[in-house]
């Protein structure tokens, strides 16, 4: 993600907002990646080490990276939002 995406979606979920439901935050909690998806990241992760990822591996890689943030991003307002209502993450 370059500078201008990771500062359109920072305005777009403003994580730094507690301001989801409890509902809406604990549902933002459960997403997660696939167990194959994240064998796929790490087999990827591995060849990156290894300095062996062909172009088309290394979008593969930076895709997933993006989503990770993202998702993360969206975990991070979910916590906030459940500590407001004094309620456990």
């Amino acid at each position: 993600m370059n500078s201008a995406e990771a500062a359109i979606l920072s305005r777009v979920l403003k994580p730094e907002r507690d301001d989801l439901s409890p509902e809406s935050a604990r549902s933002f909690l459960k997403l997660e990646f696939d167990p194959e998806d994240l064998s796929r990241m790490h087999e990827l992760a591995l060849r990156a080490q290894a300095g062996s990822l062909t172009a088309a591996e290394e979008s593969e890689l930076e895709s997933y990276r993006r989503i990770g943030r993202l998702l993360e991003g969206m975990r991070s307002k979910a916590r906030r939002s459940l500590a407001r209502a004094g309620l456990a993450a």
